[in-house]
């Protein structure tokens, strides 16, 4: 017992809206259901887990994360409450400052833990029909801040799966986990080949339809990572890991659950850093960084970026930091600050230019990022900074062009966006004929798609419609995208008007 307040606790309590014997008296009755008939939480008990700091025993952590992960419609982990022996209980470090967000870094040996723990809670809100978009995301800078010196140390394997003598030892970690077993390498090539196929079906039809299937995939890697396997194969399990976690988070962004998303690229960093591979945690905040441009605060975005940049250590190919700079110049390009972005631009087109050779074959997870990718992101760029520019509109148009005519390989939401980035600067370039073709390029393929992010960047083209809403053609595409268009999205899924 810590004698001082568990304010993680105490915030979620206070969301979920119970009183403290009602809490009690649910722990005990999901506890006999179970298999732990013997549990007798009282009102007092709840009390000192809130007031004091306690930390209960086994296995009432495990059933206040189901409690609340069903109460507030969202995961929440034993990590969330401030539940873990150990580590941060979820008190105010000394001097009043807060604690760093969602425990992270969190300690090696716990990596396994956290993420078969939160992928076990995201399959149970699937199960159940809830919504899973309820909570806040972390602020970049808050991330930033917590990960710094952890992302900045030399990389290793963790002590025990680079130790021999651990080689069969399995790990208790998380409720639902099964007897861990060892596996060798025809199974991590078989793990290998499906984080690919996963892949290709997000890039074609978004990520709303596959996502249960990578997150319940991810659960089963993370049951492997409990058994200390030679370090060669430990390695590449993690690298799995960090590839589905980033795949989870990326189809969770695809459909709304931002802070669902957010956790997945946290876990798919420290799943990285785990394999030994900076490049790809780089990466994974790099992820966290265009959602947050995406929902309206690149400044943070940027904040990400920078420790994506340094954290991937001199490792990181030039493809890979040309990836970077897009980003970072669609966060800039958001801002309004135009000379930044070309600048950006400028230095990703050259370290792309600069990464090409069959001697810098990009790893497996940049495989996408291709020329018509390079091209894609410029545009996206340049229609955003028509924004406060409209001269910068031509150069949206141009590079959208670009991306277009490369298109060949089925990534159809990819597609969707460049056709929208075109319309959109046909329609701030007056050029409203072009960009109701384009416009309605995109509304044709959207259908077949379970992206809303395609249906964020379309309600950003409509409102361009506005002015050109007298012509018979955008009355009728207006119209279309009316009907079409979803139902707005709760607060909690981050989606701009």
């Amino acid at each position: 017992m810590s004698g001082q307040p568990n304010t993680r606790l105490s915030d979620l309590f206070g969301l979920a809206g119970w009183s403290k014997g009602e809490l009690a008296r649910l722990v005990n009755r999901r506890a006999a259901a179970m298999g732990h008939p013997q549990l007798a939480t009282d009102t007092s008990r709840v009390r000192r887990w809130i007031d004091m700091g306690e930390i209960p025993r086994d296995p009432v952590p495990r059933v206040l994360a189901v409690l609340f992960t069903e109460r507030l419609g969202r995961v929440v982990t034993i990590e969330d409450l401030g539940l873990v022996r150990h580590g941060r209980t979820g008190k105010r470090q000394s001097g009043g400052k807060t604690e760093h967000p969602d425990g992270v870094p969190w300690a090696p040996e716990r990596t396994a833990e956290v993420l078969t723990e939160f992928t076990g809670m995201d399959l149970m809100l699937n199960r159940r029909g809830l919504v899973g978009a309820g909570a806040a995301l972390t602020a970049g800078s808050a991330l930033t801040g917590a990960m710094h010196d952890w992302l900045h140390t030399d990389p290793a394997l963790t002590t025990h799966a680079s130790r021999p003598d651990h080689a069969t030892h399995a790990d208790s970690a998380g409720s639902d986990r099964y007897e861990a077993a060892p596996i060798g390498s025809q199974e991590v090539e078989e793990l290998e080949r499906s984080v690919e196929v996963f892949r290709a079906w997000d890039a074609a039809r978004g990520g709303g339809l596959q996502r249960k299937a990578v997150v319940g995939q991810l659960n089963e890697v993370g049951g492997m990572l409990a058994y200390h396997h030679p370090p060669h194969l430990q390695r590449r399990l993690w690298g799995v890991a960090a590839n589905l976690a980033v795949l989870a988070g990326w189809m969770s962004h695809d459909v709304g659950l931002e802070p669902t998303a957010q956790k997945y690229f946290v876990i798919a960093a420290h799943a990285a850093r785990e394999g030994g591979d900076r490049p790809r945690a780089g990466e994974a905040l790099s992820r966290a960084a265009r959602q947050m441009v995406h929902l309206g605060r690149p400044d943070e975005a940027l904040d990400l970026l920078k420790l994506a940049h340094s954290g991937s250590g001199e490792e990181a190919l030039p493809r890979t930091r040309a990836m970077f700079h897009t980003i970072e110049a669609w966060a800039q390009a958001s801002m309004g600050k135009g000379q930044a972005m070309r600048r950006t631009l400028g230095r990703a087109e050259d370290l792309f230019v600069s990464g090409r050779g069959p001697d810098r074959e990009p790893p497996d997870w940049m495989q996408t990022f291709k020329d018509e990718d390079l091209y894609g992101m410029h545009a996206l760029a340049y229609r955003t900074l028509a924004e406060f520019e409209p001269d910068a509109a031509v150069h949206a148009q141009h590079y959208a062009e670009k991306a277009l005519s490369l298109r060949i390989d089925g990534r159809e939401r990819s597609k969707i966006f460049d056709h929208l980035s075109m319309a959109s600067a046909c329609f701030i370039a007056d050029d409203p004929e072009q960009a109701d073709r384009y416009a309605r390029l995109a509304l044709m393929s959207m259908g077949t798609n379970s992206s809303r992010r395609t249906w964020d960047r379309l309600r950003e083209m409509y409102r361009l419609t506005a002015e050109y809403s007298s012509y018979p053609r955008i009355q009728e595409l207006r119209e279309e995208i009316r009907v079409a268009l979803p139902g707005p999205r709760g607060k909690g899924g981050g989606a701009r008007a």
